[in-house]
């Protein structure tokens, strides 16, 4: 079976990217039926170049997801960093941010990130009708710790979905793929976000304001606040140890308590932030700030 498998990849981002390399590496290019790519400005760097570019220096066919590129639907498909409608679900296989059933939908990495998971992984699955209820064929997981910025959990994701491809690509060809159905009641659901959710929300704590500064930076557009009726986007903030007690609290915050080092500190529902990188959005750098009494809302 080895010699006649042939397999598609429909691929985005670092992580599309890094698995076409393992497969080529490991299998050479006689594997790929096509390799079928997709291009997203919503994020800063999609990968769509390098792929091309890489399918063109060995030799692999491939197209862009606009052109519907006719596949085999006898061959086995990986949909990686993919979300877009696949008509032909035969033998597809999802690869998907989470350790399902948890986080089923959209951007499960950045939401486990907001969360504080310690643990964090890649799920392989059978294509169904309803998005991410397939039977799980493969699971890695991977621990971290914070604080963890988005870029570097990316490239933790892409070694497990290396990893993962490989051993079910093994497992096709030996026979050994053997589906196991989600516990539903364990389903939890992370939905699509909208720039209005890229805003921060100043009554959260503030180690959970950090680790959504962390989780939607680079290269996602990163986390925006309202200062002076204007834009900015934060890129980096450090949580300061909440010694003062402010008199009530909650009509308070979002202001600017102290200055540190020329950085703001602003109070949270819980505890206090040191912003310490932020630009307005025509990229002007922002600190030190014009005037102490700043309100970020």
């Amino acid at each position: 079976m080895s010699k006649d498998l042939k397999i598609v990849l429909y691929i985005l981002g670092e992580k599309g990217y890094s698995v076409l390399n393992a497969i080529n590496q490991v299998y050479s290019s006689e594997i790929f039926e096509t390799v079928i790519y997709a291009e997203d400005k919503n994020i800063q760097d999609d990968f769509s170049s390098q792929i091309i570019k890489y399918c063109e220096l060995y030799g692999i066919k491939y197209a862009n997801k606009i052109s519907c590129a006719l596949v085999s639907s006898e061959s086995y498909k990986f949909a990686i960093g993919w979300r877009w409608i696949i008509n032909d679900i035969k033998n597809l296989i999802i690869l998907h941010d989470s350790i399902l059933p948890r986080y089923r939908g959209f951007a499960p990495l950045v939401s486990a990130l907001i969360n504080g998971d310690t643990k964090i992984g890649v799920s392989a699955i059978y294509a169904s009708s309803e998005f991410d209820r397939g039977d799980i064929l493969l699971q890695k997981t991977t621990e971290i710790s914070y604080p963890i910025k988005i870029n570097c959990a990316i490239k933790k994701m892409a070694e497990l979905y290396v990893d993962c491809v490989l051993s079910i690509i093994k497992s096709i060809q030996n026979n050994q793929l053997r589906p196991i159905p989600q516990n539903d009641l364990l389903a939890t659901y992370s939905l699509w976000r909208t720039d209005k959710d890229y805003y921060i929300n100043w009554k959260l704590p503030a180690n959970k304001i950090k680790r959504f500064i962390d989780a939607v930076g680079h290269p996602y557009a990163g986390a925006k606040a309202f200062i002076e009726n204007d834009s900015a986007i934060i890129f980096d903030a450090e949580v300061v140890d909440d010694n003062v007690f402010i008199e009530d609290r909650e009509l308070h915050i979002g202001k600017v308590v102290f200055v540190l080092d020329e950085y703001p500190v602003v109070i949270c529902g819980e505890g206090l932030l040191k912003i310490s990188s932020m630009q307005n959005m025509l990229g002007n750098n922002l600190l030190p700030l014009k005037k102490f009494r700043t309100l970020f809302y």
